[in-house]
């Protein structure tokens, strides 16, 4: 998606190897974590959204793609783009997954197009770089107005939870590539915002 209105980027290095990091990313449980949770319960009571309390699978990407996300583009072992349309100012919002070769051109009327990426950048042979972009794009004016006008208000939330995945890479990741439980560890986070390569 090289065109977009709104872009947010973080990236943290990570004493572990590319893939243990990307296959770390793709199977957190980022929603497991209470800050998120209470991240998302304040988006409902805000917009007055009913609780979603279908099943979902375990992982961050498995959990993506129930939602109605898909992948569309994946370097193995190194990066993994997953994108959707949606109305983000819907109180019970749903994604709809778009093919990967229509995503780019899609224009359906009052929507947004958001594509996210997880990515592990190699520094040596027991550390890399692990970054996340999302853009995003409305596809008409009208989509356009409601966005700018929920993006200042939730943004902050959203990127609170880009960070707090950053933090629990790392600790898992770190841990898993020494070896050992890759249960949950608490570090400081000390990531920084970087470009990635989102498509």
């Amino acid at each position: 998606m090289p065109a977009y209105d709104i872009v947010d980027r973080h990236s943290i290095l990570v004493e572990a190897p590319a893939a243990v990091i990307l296959a770390v990313a793709r199977d957190m449980e980022l929603f497991q974590l209470p800050v998120v949770r209470a991240i998302v319960r304040g988006r409902e009571l805000v917009l007055r959204a009913g609780p979603d309390d279908r099943p979902r699978p375990r992982g961050l990407l498995a959990e993506a793609q129930s939602l109605g996300c898909g992948v569309l583009a994946e370097v193995p072992e190194r990066e993994i783009v997953v994108g959707a349309v949606t109305k983000p100012w819907e109180a019970n919002v749903t994604f709809r997954s778009v093919p990967a070769d229509e995503f780019a051109a899609f224009a359906e009327p009052d929507y947004v197009k958001i594509a996210w990426t997880l990515r592990a950048d190699p520094v040596d042979d027991g550390s890399a770089v692990f970054r996340t972009e999302t853009r995003a794009m409305p596809t008409d004016a009208t989509a356009r107005a409601k966005f700018r006008r929920y993006w200042p208000f939730f943004s902050p939330g959203i990127k609170l939870i880009r960070r707090m995945a950053l933090r629990e890479v790392r600790a898992q990741a770190a841990r898993r590539g020494r070896g050992v439980s890759s249960e949950r560890i608490q570090v400081p986070l000390t990531g920084h915002e970087g470009g990635t390569h989102a498509r």
